[in-house]
């Protein structure tokens, strides 16, 4: 007993280990009880249940938050605040290229959730990989902060001046061609299953994966190449990879919940990616001015990332208000 508390009141990464073993109980606890009691059938999840999931999802991220104000203090509560808005807002771009690949390779809504279910696991080890890495890159050589930050400037421009119609094209995508060429891609959906085993071309039984776990590989994919933007925006704000870390993974468990309604209103939110982009950069100059005008309070940053999302949504709503929501297909 003695030797699980004391275990318990080490530290690991600046943070006491049992703040980060309630932080893996929490997300366990989540995830089992969306997959295990709520979605234990597979059905098609409409507005309404996304919404109400979503709610709980970001509820509990807003609870955390608060143990984090009271055992961490009040500056790290705001940075933890600040990551899970950039977070969340980062990851708008990320809902609307879930959505082409559902729609690419016709998944139905009631198998999606199950996609995203397990992706959200690959998600909670690949940012930890992540944020380990640039927490390691930052501590052996901390120039690694400018670099993240003139990365960050430089990728608020590119948003900020990119086209319109700049989306990716599935049809002419490379990686998804390298897939379909050294995998045995089912072409059709078998159920809820990510393998089969079916005869080759030679007839002999083989297994095969189905588009289903193609959907599944694509979107871990995507959400390694939005972490290349959102990691080095919370590391911006804060070194502390504890918050850097739970702010991340609260923030994407919401947005999976949230996906179902967000797919079928994502064009709504047209002048948000401006909104980021000015948030992209604010941050990453943030780092320049340290060394000028000190370090930005935390309370100044989350109010200027609240202002500037909220400003982008607002604009959004407004100069698309006569616009209908898009019209799903119906399932086969």
């Amino acid at each position: 007993m003695e030797a699980l508390l004391a275990f318990a009141t080490t530290t690991f990464l600046g943070t006491a280990t049992w703040f980060w073993l309630l932080f893996i109980t929490i997300v366990i606890a989540l995830l089992a009880f969306d997959l295990g009691v709520l979605h234990r059938d597979h059905h098609a999840i409409d507005v309404k249940e996304s919404l109400l999931l979503s709610a709980g999802y970001i509820t509990a991220g807003l609870l955390f938050g608060l143990l984090v104000w009271h055992w961490k203090g009040h500056d790290a509560s705001l940075e933890y605040y600040t990551g899970f808005l950039i977070e969340k807002s980062l990851s708008m771009d990320n809902v609307f290229v879930m959505a082409m690949i559902f729609s690419y390779l016709h998944i139905p809504r009631k198998y999606q959730h199950e996609v995203l279910f397990w992706g959200i696991l690959g998600v909670i080890v690949l940012r930890a990989l992540m944020i380990g890495l640039g927490t390691a890159m930052i501590a052996q050589f901390h120039w690694m902060l400018f670099v993240f930050g003139a990365f960050l400037v430089l990728t608020g421009l590119k948003m900020l001046f990119s086209k319109a119609d700049d989306e990716p094209d599935l049809e002419h995508n490379r990686f998804l061609g390298f897939l379909r060429r050294h995998l045995r891609v089912t072409q059709e959906l078998h159920e809820d299953r990510f393998f089969v085993r079916q005869p080759n071309a030679s007839g002999k039984e083989v297994l095969w994966i189905t588009p289903l776990l193609l959907a599944l590989i694509l979107i871990e994919c995507a959400d390694v190449v939005f972490a290349v933007d959102s990691v080095p925006a919370i590391f911006a704000i804060t070194l502390d990879p504890f918050i850097v870390y739970t702010s991340n993974i609260f923030a994407v468990l919401g947005l999976r919940a949230l996906y179902f309604a967000l797919a079928a209103l994502i064009h709504r939110f047209a002048y948000l990616k401006y909104a980021l982009a000015l948030v992209l950069i604010f941050i990453g100059c943030k780092i320049f001015l340290v060394d000028i005008v000190g370090k930005i309070p935390a309370p100044v940053s989350l109010g200027v990332t609240f202002g500037l999302l909220a400003g982008g949504i607002l604009l959004s709503l407004w100069k698309t208000r006569n616009e209908e929501p898009i019209q799903e297909e119906p399932e086969k």
